[in-house]
């Protein structure tokens, strides 16, 4: 497990250190209290994967495009 906070983690860094948690508790060969750890950790990591990419659709759903396809600007999101 990384020391780094999970929100301050970027997507693709969560989501490699979700995929080890994951194997980690698939194997089975934890023990119970750090199998607990690993599974709180999961579900932040999966959360935050979650977040980014959600924080990702919103960003490009607010693209607007003029008649030619072409970007013309962004409409601000809420909260960005």
């Amino acid at each position: 497990m990384s020391d780094t906070a999970v929100e301050e983690m970027s997507f693709e860094a969560a989501m490699r250190e979700l995929e080890q948690v994951v194997g980690q508790l698939e194997r089975g060969d934890v023990e119970l209290e750090k199998s607990i750890a690993l599974y709180e950790r999961g579900a932040a990591l999966k959360a935050r994967c979650e977040a980014k990419l959600k924080e990702a659709e919103e960003k490009v759903a607010a693209i607007t495009l003029d008649g030619r396809g072409a970007p013309t600007g962004l409409t601000p999101v809420e909260g960005m």
